[in-house]
């Protein structure tokens, strides 16, 4: 079956999928922010998409994360006579995996070069020097971090920083803020994403401890922006640190 109509409920989809074929995408979740001037239809948010939109647009083919997007929502797309890929990304490996099975299989494209360029910026990466035992909140209100099993954490982890909850129970794991402080960690990673971590909001509470503010694009998204990845987030982690 030839693919040239596709939905995307992920923003790091949309992005891998905009920027190898600009036609191919037929609509997105509100939080698809790149490419910038993205002009497609949009369906609703990741965990809130519009099924019967998505339905009467007649798609070719529904990509989607495991993680990102509700099972039920998928369910009823299947139910509906649609075909979704669902991608499990937990590690960098698992990424471009992943989306080499999203391009090259499920939309029938050709491998792009922006994802060989990406392996090779991984595969030259130097860690942060010295190691560095960091937490990585997600969320506060309540105080949400990065636990285990992580695509975010494997990032970090090529870059030199350990984790201090990579053997938490919990892949998100609500942990007190007086526990955090307690922690150990030498370093608090703070993305701007999910949760916009600022100067202004969030150091504050880590008084003692160094704090790297990071794109949280180049650390939770697997896409193009993989290619800058290394030098984007280890450039902020030496900042921190020095």
């Amino acid at each position: 079956m030839s693919i040239r109509r596709v939905v995307s409920l992920v923003p790091s989809l949309t992005e891998a999928i905009a920027i190898t074929e600009p036609g191919l995408l037929l609509a997105a979740t509100d939080w698809c922010e790149h490419p910038a001037g993205l002009d497609v239809p949009r369906i609703g948010g990741t965990k809130n998409p519009d099924v019967a939109r998505i339905v009467a647009l007649a798609p070719d083919l529904v990509v989607a994360n495991e993680e990102e997007n509700r099972p039920a929502d998928l369910a009823a797309l299947r139910a509906a006579g649609l075909r979704v890929l669902v991608t499990e990304v937990r590690s960098l490996e698992q990424g471009f995996s992943e989306l080499e099975r999203v391009l090259v299989e499920g939309c029938g494209l050709a491998r792009p070069a922006w994802l060989a360029e990406a392996r090779d910026a991984w595969r030259e990466v130097r860690p942060v020097v010295p190691p560095l035992r960091a937490l990585v909140p997600v969320w506060r209100r309540p105080w949400m971090v990065l636990g285990r099993d992580t695509f975010a954490g494997d990032v970090l982890a090529r870059l030199g920083v350990t984790n201090v909850y990579a053997g938490h129970t919990e892949r998100y794991p609500r942990v007190p803020l007086p526990e955090l402080t307690a922690s150990g960690a030498g370093l608090v990673v703070l993305p701007d994403e999910p949760y916009r971590f600022s100067r202004d909001d969030g150091p504050e509470a880590f008084l003692g401890i160094p704090s790297a503010l990071v794109s949280g694009r180049h650390l939770t998204w697997y896409g193009p922006s993989l290619a800058r990845a290394p030098q984007v987030l280890g450039a902020a982690l030496r900042a921190a640190v020095r």
